[in-house]
């Protein structure tokens, strides 16, 4: 049952790039490098959002969540938390990336904002759900377990790759996109979600750097009156400690 909720959650994830590949020409304007609003890119986070909501209550779903559970769950010798440190690698390969002088699609200053903006849209989204829904964890640790946040941080941060550097290589982005999944499933394998937590998490990561990139063009006008981008960098770099969300600020002049 397990190997079957593994195999729905990869095909979702890689339908998503896949279907931002093919549509890709129509969706980047050519003089702006700003993602245009197109409604297919709202299918895949929709329906993932959507089976995690329908699971909170669906007597099907939760049934489906309990057996995955009790699969899982008798193979647990111990925790891997790998899933506290994966959720940040795709958004950390963009600068790294970056760093190593591979180009992305927007600059740094145009970069950045979007993944505050991202970062902002999603944290804001998944604390107030965990403070409405009060559902319980798998573990029952505690009463925030939807959506995951863990798994919502990954995949914001691996649609944040995909956008920047499928032009230079789909592989980029499916990397991002592996590792998010990944991070989603350990979340399940250490039981401190269940698959509806992970799905909606991952539909919420997905939408929030979208919805970044669409708003993008209207930001950077109202926070910046030049075009030209500046001397100095500047790079805010959210964290999650599974709690509480924060932010870190770095500057280079």
């Amino acid at each position: 049952m397990f190997y079957k909720a593994i195999s729905l959650v990869f095909l979702l994830f890689f339908l998503n790039a896949n279907a931002q590949q093919n549509d890709s020409i129509t969706k980047i304007d050519s003089t702006s490098n700003h993602l245009k609003f197109n409604y297919k890119q709202l299918i895949i986070p929709t329906a993932l959002i959507g089976y995690g909501v329908i699971g909170i209550k669906s007597d099907q779903l939760l049934n489906f969540n309990h057996q995955i559970k009790n699969e899982v769950t008798e193979d647990i010798d111990e925790k891997i938390t790998i899933d506290d440190f994966s959720q940040y690698a795709p958004a950390a390969s963009v600068y790294a990336l970056n760093a190593f002088g591979v180009k992305g699609k927007n600059n740094m200053r145009d970069r950045s904002v979007i993944f505050v903006t991202s970062y902002v849209i999603m944290a804001s989204t998944v604390l107030g759900l965990k403070s409405i829904v009060h559902e319980e964890r798998p573990d029952g640790s505690s009463n925030n377990s939807f959506p995951s946040g863990h798994t919502a941080t990954a995949f914001a941060g691996a649609e944040f790759l995909w956008q920047e550097y499928k032009d230079k290589s789909i592989w980029y982005g499916i990397a991002g996109y592996a590792v998010a999944t990944g991070t989603g499933l350990f979340r399940i394998y250490n039981n401190r979600h269940w698959l509806t937590d992970v799905a909606a998490g991952a539909g919420i990561g997905i939408l929030s750097t979208k919805l970044a990139y669409w708003m993008n063009p209207y930001i950077t006008k109202k926070l910046f009156k030049s075009s030209s981008e500046s001397n100095s960098t500047s790079m805010i770099m959210p964290f999650y400690n599974g709690q509480q969300y924060g932010l870190g600020f770095v500057k280079v002049f």
